[in-house]
Formats: structure tokens, C-alpha cells, sequence
């Protein structure tokens, strides 16, 4: 990264920042339903995210995206760590405060049908949070910004009376942005938001979010498994595998220059659509690890083709790379050395 690039990231706001995230599920076992064991979904992650950009958040399915997810929104309530939005902890606020600051913070899920009550029409949906955090005190205000909403995901006002079911997923996705956008948010977590569409219909539903992200000045967490979308919409990436980060980085770098061995192997199954070109694909051996029992060491090392004996001892630091600043990480004893050239 450049001294110019550098200096422009350290001047920028954190509007988020995350610090040794921990999030365990119980699992109960026995007649008498006692706690038998936990499943450690989300381990010790910490990062920052800066006003104004996305960070992509990728892995495979089970690693924890969702849940980390959930947890920074306090949907699902963290076992231990902090969660600064703006600069104050959200997990020490109370209910009255934490309703009062969902206006900045709200989510747009993976499945928009299942997120939508079949049963209330679009004016209905749309002006529930408006009424919620009494942002329209008549009807006829109500009305005015949900029309504003149609307008800005580029939807017919004629909309306004339908029910979900009438509508396509790539519109269903656009009616749940809409609503996340009801309140005016300053961040939003994308949890998987074209993962359950059509190629040419996410392709629609990413150009949105990035017009609507320049226009009203949004910030992002954007979740997928695509990592092809991943690195059209994401400044930065961090990749997480069985509840922790692997590598982050700016997404120009982690694509060109993936430091992790876990970053190599998924970037390797990216399909080419180049029939000629030829590339060398990372196989990995076995399958994840439980998160109920876990690896000693890395996390990865049972899988890892570059594995060395004090990898499954010691569990690696998320390290910055070589001389370059801290925006480019990876959890890996041998990010720096020749093993990963």
C-alpha cells in the first residue's frame, strides 16, 4: 500500500469496531437437559470498519459470518467482548438505549421471503419501522417516505398495496432494503443478500446497494460465501474460518497477494470464465472442524498442505504483513516467511 493510501485510512472515522468477540452456544445433553458442551461459534474476532466503506466478510458455510453478524446488531446477544458503534459500547446499553440506536444500525437478511410478513401489504411493511421509532406522525407523512423508498430501490409506486408474494425475489430483496432504509441507518449488515437470487438479478441488487451507498452515505458489513461479488462491492475483506479471522486485508491486496493458506485455497476455486485459462486449484483435505471441539493450534492445521509440528500447538496472532501497515493481517506462524511466497 502507498504512503498516500496509508495516511487516507489512518485519517478515516471508525465508525465500528469490534474487540474479542466471543459467542458460544450451549448444548444440552441428558435427562435432565444439563450443559454438556458448547459450540464455540464465534472466537475472539476484533476489527474496525470505517465510515463511509464496505468490508466483506466471506468464508465457508458454518464459520460463524451470520452469527458475528447478529451479534455486532445484539440480535443475538455475545457471550463476552465489545461492540463500539460511534465510539460507545452497545453491549452496555439497555433496552430503551439500544431501541434508540437501532436507527443507525440495521440489517437486510439472506432470504427476503422469509423476511417479509405475508400477510401485510408494502405500505404496511414499510411503515412499521416509521411508526416504531415515530419518524411519521400521520399517515399522510407515512405514505410520502414510503413512496420516497419505492423511488430510491426503483420500485413502482403502484407497489405501495401489494403483498409480498406478488412480487419477484430480486424485488423482495429491494422491499427489504427499503425497509432497512426506512430509518435513515448509518450502517448496515448485509447478511447474505444475493446469495438467494438469480446471477443477473444480484448483479441488479449489488449496483443498487453501491448507488444507494454513495447517495445516502452508508457503511457496510456485507456477508457472502461469493466471493466474486466480495470483491466487486468490498473495500476491505476479511476472511473467517470456524469462528475466527484468517486474513484481512484491502480487497485489491487479499486477491492479488492472499497471505493465509485457508485465503489460497478459497480464491482458487473462483470458476475463470476463460475456457483457456489455466490455473492451479487448492484441494483441501477433510472436512471443518466441529466448533464444538475445535483444533488445538491453528484451527486450521488439520487441513493446512503448509502445516509445521508448532502449528498445532500454538495458536498464530493476527499479524500485520511484512512492513506494511495494519491493513493486511493473517492469522498464519508463516504469513511473513518464504512457505508463503
Amino acid at each position: 500500500m502507498s504512503t498516500s493510501e496509508s495516511s487516507r485510512s489512518e485519517n478515516r472515522e471508525v465508525i465500528l469496531s469490534v474487540r474479542n468477540l466471543v459467542k458460544t452456544f450451549p448444548v444440552k445433553g441428558g435427562l435432565l437437559g444439563r450443559e454438556v458442551a458448547s459450540v464455540k461459534a464465534v472466537q475472539d474476532v476484533s476489527f474496525d470498519i470505517y465510515r463511509g466503506e464496505t468490508l466483506g466478510l466471506v468464508g465457508e458455510s458454518g464459520c460463524g459470518k451470520s452469527t458475528l453478524g447478529r451479534c455486532i446488531l445484539r440480535l443475538i446477544e455475545p457471550t463476552s467482548g465489545e461492540v463500539h458503534f460511534k465510539g460507545r459500547d452497545i453491549l452496555k446499553l439497555d433496552s430503551r438505549e439500544m431501541r434508540a440506536l437501532r436507527r443507525n444500525m440495521q440489517i437486510v437478511f439472506q432470504d427476503p421471503f422469509a423476511s417479509l410478513n405475508p400477510r401485510m401489504t408494502i405500505e404496511e411493511i414499510l411503515g412499521e419501522p416509521l411508526i416504531i421509532h415515530k419518524l411519521a406522525p400521520t399517515r399522510e407523512d407515512r405514505r410520502k417516505r414510503i413512496l420516497e423508498l419505492l423511488d430510491l430501490v426503483g420500485l413502482r409506486r403502484e407497489s405501495i398495496s401489494r403483498y409480498p408474494h406478488e412480487f419477484s425475489g430480486g424485488q423482495r430483496q429491494r422491499i427489504c432494503i427499503a425497509r432497512a432504509l426506512a430509518v435513515k441507518p448509518e450502517f448496515l449488515v448485509c447478511d447474505e443478500p444475493v446469495s438467494a437470487l438469480d446471477v443477473s438479478i444480484q448483479a441488479q441488487i449489488v449496483n443498487l446497494m453501491q448507488d444507494l451507498q454513495k447517495e445516502l452515505k452508508l457503511t457496510y458489513l456485507f456477508i457472502a460465501h461469493d466471493l466474486k461479488v466480495v470483491e466487486h462491492i468490498s473495500n476491505r475483506v476479511a476472511v473467517m474460518y470456524l469462528g475466527r479471522i484468517a486474513e484481512t486485508a484491502g480487497a485489491e491486496e487479499l486477491y492479488s497477494n492472499p497471505r493465509h493458506p485457508y485465503t489460497r485455497a478459497l480464491l482458487s476455486a473462483i470458476p475463470i470464465p476463460d475456457p483457456t485459462y489455466k490455473k492451479e486449484r487448492i484441494i483441501l483435505q477433510g472436512d471443518v472442524p466441529s466448533p464444538i471441539h475445535p483444533p488445538s493450534g491453528c484451527y486450521f492445521h488439520p487441513r493446512c498442505p503448509e502445516a509445521k509440528e508448532n502449528c498445532k500447538i500454538e495458536h498464530p496472532a493476527l499479524r500485520p504483513i511484512g512492513s506494511e501497515s495494519d491493513r493486511h493481517r493473517a492469522a498464519c506462524h508463516y504469513a511473513n516467511s518464504e512457505v508463503n511466497p
